[in-house]
C-alpha cells in the first residue's frame, strides 16, 4: 500500500478534479484488498489538511481549490495571519486575514482559510474557512470581575482577543487579579466569547515561579508526567542489568568521558578517541540506548512522542522523560554500565570518514567533565592537568581531530554564526541578577563537531539503507530574501559575489568571514539569518544548506528530542533484521506525521523559552529607568528601531514618536529611516546610545528614547517623550514602570451588547 505522501503525489498527477472515493480509486487503481486501507489514508490525509472534503464528499488538493492550510496568528488588534504549511504557487509570504473574516479561529489554531483575493505584489487576502486543530483548550490570563460582578479571565496573551466568561461557581475560588489557568467550554463564535471554567489558581503573577508556571501553561506544556509514565519508568529499575548486556558490544575497557555543562543531569552522549599508525583516528559518540528501554506504544513512548522534546527555562528543565530516566538509567553517569548506541569513524588526516560501523554497546563512563574543566585542561590549567593525568592525552587527541574536522567542514561552505548568547544569573527566588555573555569555549566547540559527525555519519547509513526514519532538513533560502540580502549588503560594501539564485552555503560562510570581528559584522549576521529557512524534521533526506550536508539527521539526544529516538529505532531494526517490508511501509506512512508534530513542538520550546527569557529581562530593567545605555539596532520598522543593549542583552524598542527631531521614514528593503530634512540615517547594526524612557510590565516591553534625539530635544526646549520630566526621564522608576496589575477589569460581551461582536480590538 503506498505510504499518504504517494497517494497525494499520484492525486496530484493523475485525479483532474475533486472526485469521490469510489473515483478516486478507480483511477488511481487501488487492489479490492487494499481498499479499506485506502479509506483510512484518505481520512488521515482530510484529518492533516493535505486534503479537502466538501460538503458532497468529494476529496481535492486544497492549493487547486485556492485554499491554504496553516497556523494562524491573531494580532492583538484583531486581524491574523495564516502561515501555509507548504509553499503555495503564487502566494508570497503568509496569507492576511482581516478581523471580520477570522471567525471562530483563536491565534494558534490550525485552520484552512480561503484565498479571496491576489494582490499585484503576490500576496493574498482570505477567511478562515475550517478549523482542523485548536491550539489548546486551555487559556491562562488573569481572572477578574467587571463592575456588575461578572466573571471574566483576560488572556495573559494578548493575541487572544477574546475574554474569556467564567460562570458563577466555575471560578475555584479564584480572587481577582490572581492568574489562572482556564478550560474553554464553549468556543468563541462571531458573535459572543467563549465560556470557560477555572482548573487551576496560579497565584499572584510577582510570586517566585509563577513566571515560570505561567508560560508553561500558556504554551500548553505538560509539566508533570502520568502515573501509568511514571510507575514504567520505575519498574525498568536503575541499574543495566546483565542479560540487556548480552551480545552487545562491550566499550567498557576504553577511556570515555562525558563532557558537558556544569548544571547537566541528563548525559546524552560520551566520547572516546584514538589514534593508529597511519595517523587516522578512531572516534566513537557513544549515544543513550533509550529505545532499549522505550517501547513503541508504550506509555513512556506516548507521552514522549507527544511531548515531542524538553524545555529548558532559566530556573528548571521540563523533562521528555520522567527524572528515573532522563537523569537516571538512561544518564551516562561516570563509574557505572550503561547501554548506548555507538557510531565508531575512522577519520583519515583530511577528516574524511573513511570507515565506520554502528553498534548496540554498553559503555563504563571514566569521568564526568565540564566544558569549563576540559578547556582548562586544554589551556594548560597545572592543576587540573594533574588530577586528571591519564585522560589528558585524549582530551589533547580531541583538540587535533576538532581542528581537522572544523578545516573540513568550513572547506564544504558551512556557515558558522558565532554571536554572542546571553546567560543569565538568577537569585533564589528566580530574579536576574545579571545578564552576562555566555562563554563558549573550545570545549563547547569539540562536542558540537564531533555530534555534527556523528548525525551525517548515521543520516548517510540510513539514507543507503533505504531505511525509513526522520532527517533534519534546513532548505536553500528563498532568492527573493536573498536578493534582499545581497542589497543591504551591498550598501555596506559587501556581497555574495553571485547572483541570489545561484547562491550556495560556501557564498554565505565566506561573506560571514569577511565581516567576521568588524563593526557590521552583528547587522549581516542578524539578516542572514532571517533570510535562511527554519530547520526541520522530514521523513525525505532533502539536506542541510547551513551545515552545507547532503545528509544530516538528530540521532545525539533520544533523552529529551523524540525524533533521536525515532532514529534510534531505525538503527536497531536495520540491525536487527526487525526492518521488514511491512514495517517499512508502516514506518512511511506514520513519519510525516511525526515529522510535522516534532517541528512544531521544537518551535513551541524555543518561543517559550525565549518568550520567559524576554519576561525576566524586561523586569530586570525596571529599576533602571532613566539609565544610558550602548546598543546595536537590530531592526527596523515603520514605527521604529529595535535596539539591543550590548552590556544586557536586552531588546527594547525606540518608539518613532520618540523621534520627533524630523520626520523619519521607512525603507523597507535597506532597512533604514531616514530624516526628510536633517537627511540622518539609521540603519540595521548601527551603534547607539540609548536611555530607557519606560519599562512596561504588562506589555513586557522595554521602551527606549535615542539620546542623540532626547539631548536635542531638550536644547530646543521642545516636549519630551511620555516618562522624561524637566531634567530628563525620572531615575526612580516609579512612574516609569507600567505594572502588569494595573488593567481595569472589563466586562466580557460588553460589544456584543454594543455591536454585536465579542471581539476585542
Amino acid at each position: 500500500m503506498p505510504s499518504q505522501d504517494q497517494i497525494l503525489q499520484s492525486i496530484r498527477e493523475r485525479v483532474t478534479h475533486p472526485a469521490n472515493l469510489q473515483e478516486l480509486m478507480q483511477t488511481l487503481d487501488v487492489p479490492r484488498t487494499e481498499r479499506v486501507r485506502f479509506r483510512r489514508q484518505v481520512k488521515a490525509l482530510v484529518a492533516s489538511g493535505a486534503l479537502i472534503e466538501t460538503r458532497g464528499k468529494h476529496y481535492g488538493l486544497p492549493e487547486l481549490m485556492d485554499l491554504v492550510v496553516g497556523r494562524v496568528s491573531v494580532h492583538p488588534q484583531g486581524f491574523a495571519f495564516v502561515t501555509p504549511e507548504h509553499a503555495i504557487e503564487g502566494l508570497a509570504g503568509d496569507l492576511y486575514i482581516a478581523g471580520m473574516h477570522v471567525n471562530e479561529a483563536m491565534h494558534g489554531d490550525r485552520v484552512v482559510a480561503r484565498i479571496e483575493r491576489h494582490r499585484a505584489d503576490g500576496r493574498a487576502e482570505g477567511r478562515i474557512v475550517r478549523i482542523l486543530e485548536r491550539a489548546a483548550s486551555t487559556v491562562v490570563g488573569r481572572f477578574d470581575l467587571d463592575a456588575q460582578g461578572l466573571q471574566f479571565v483576560m488572556p495573559f496573551d494578548r493575541r487572544l482577543v477574546m475574554d474569556i466568561q467564567v460562570p458563577r461557581g466555575d471560578e475555584r475560588r479564584a480572587k481577582p487579579g490572581e492568574m489562572v489557568a482556564v478550560e474553554i467550554t464553549r468556543w468563541p463564535t462571531p458573535t459572543r466569547n467563549p465560556l470557560g471554567r477555572v482548573v487551576e489558581v496560579l497565584g499572584d503573577i510577582d510570586a517566585p515561579g509563577v513566571d515560570t508556571t505561567i508560560i508553561i501553561r500558556k504554551w500548553n506544556i505538560p509539566d508533570e508526567h502520568g502515573a501509568d509514565v511514571i510507575a514504567e519508568a520505575k519498574r525498568l529499575g536503575t541499574t543495566v542489568a546483565r542479560r540487556d548486556i548480552a551480545s552487545r558490544t562491550d566499550f567498557r575497557d576504553l577511556e570515555i568521558v562525558t563532557i558537558d555543562g556544569e548544571h547537566a543531569r541528563d548525559f546524552d552522549d560520551a566520547i572516546s578517541i584514538e589514534k593508529g599508525p597511519k595517523g587516522h583516528y578512531t572516534l566513537g559518540v557513544h549515544i543513550a540506548d533509550v529505545s532499549h528501554y522505550v517501547r513503541e506504544g508504550s506509555a513512556l513512548d506516548q507521552e514522549a512522542a507527544a511531548r515531542g522534546t524538553s524545555v529548558y527555562f532559566p530556573e528548571r528543565a521540563v523533562h521528555m522523560f520522567p527524572s528515573e530516566l532522563a537523569t537516571g538509567l538512561c544518564s551516562l553517569r561516570p563509574n557505572v554500565d550503561r547501554l548506548v548506541q555507538s557510531v565508531v569513524m575512522e577519520v583519515d588526516r583530511r577528516g574524511k570518514v573513511v570507515d565506520y560501523s554502528i553498534h548496540d554497546g554498553v559503555i563504563h563512563s571514566r569521568a564526568r567533565m565540564t566544558y569549563a574543566a576540559v578547556n582548562a585542561i586544554l589551556t594548560q590549567d597545572k592543576a587540573l592537568r594533574t588530577e586528571y593525568a591519564a585522560l589528558v592525552p585524549r582530551f589533547e587527541l580531541m583538540h587535533e581531530l576538532f581542528d581537522i574536522l572544523n578545516a573540513r567542514r568550513r572547506r564544504r561552505g558551512s556557515i558558522d554564526f558565532d554571536l554572542p548568547e546571553p546567560q543569565v544569573i538568577l537569585d533564589a527566588d528566580g530574579v536576574i541578577e545579571n545578564i552576562l555573555p555566555a562563554e563558549r569555549n573550545i570545549a563547547h566547540r569539540i562536542i558540537e563537531e564531533f555530534m555534527l559527525l556523528a548525525n551525517e555519519t548515521v543520516a548517510e547509513h540510513l539514507a543507503d539503507q533505504g531505511a525509513p526514519t526522520l532527517f533534519r532538513v534546513h532548505e536553500a533560502p528563498d532568492p527573493l530574501k536573498v536578493e534582499e540580502l545581497e542589497e543591504f549588503v551591498s550598501t555596506l560594501g559587501y556581497g555574495l559575489a553571485v547572483p541570489p539564485h545561484l547562491a550556495r552555503p560556501k557564498h554565505f560562510q565566506r561573506l560571514v568571514e569577511r565581516v567576521r570581528g568588524k563593526p557590521e559584522e552583528r547587522p549581516i549576521a542578524a539578516l542572514m539569518l532571517r533570510t535562511m529557512q527554519k530547520a526541520r524534521y522530514d521523513p525525505a533526506n532533502l539536506g542541510h544548506f547551513g551545515l552545507a550536508a547532503e545528509f544530516y539527521t538528530h540521532f545525539t539526544s533520544p533523552i529529551r528530542r523524540y525524533p533521536d529516538l525515532i532514529v534510534h529505532r531505525a538503527l536497531r531494526e536495520l540491525q536487527h533484521g526487525g526492518m521488514t517490508p511491512e514495517t517499512a511501509t508502516d514506518r512511511a506512512e506514520e513519519l510525516p506525521e511525526v515529522a510535522r508534530h516534532s517541528s512544531e513542538m521544537e518551535r513551541r520550546a524555543d518561543e517559550a523559552e525565549r518568550e520567559l527569557l524576554q519576561w525576566k529581562k524586561v523586569r530586570f530593567m525596571a529599576d533602571k529607568v532613566g539609565d544610558e545605555f550602548d546598543g546595536y539596532i537590530t531592526g527596523i520598522a515603520p514605527f521604529g528601531l529595535f535596539v539591543e543593549l550590548v552590556e544586557h542583552f536586552v531588546e527594547g524598542l525606540v518608539h518613532v514618536s520618540t523621534m520627533a527631531d524630523d520626520y523619519y521614514r521607512f525603507t523597507e528593503r535597506a532597512h533604514t529611516l531616514r530624516g526628510e530634512n536633517t537627511d540622518k540615517v539609521y540603519r540595521l547594526g548601527d551603534h547607539v546610545r540609548v536611555q530607557v524612557v519606560r519599562v512596561d510590565l504588562e506589555r513586557r516591553q522595554v521602551d527606549l528614547g535615542l539620546v542623540e534625539i532626547l539631548e536635542r530635544l531638550r536644547e530646543q526646549g521642545q516636549k519630551r517623550p511620555r516618562g522624561e520630566g524637566p531634567k530628563g526621564p525620572r531615575r526612580s522608576g516609579k512612574a516609569a514602570v507600567r505594572s502588569g496589575k494595573s488593567g481595569r477589569a472589563r466586562r466580557p460581551g460588553r460589544r456584543e451588547r454594543a455591536a454585536g461582536r465579542g471581539r476585542r480590538r
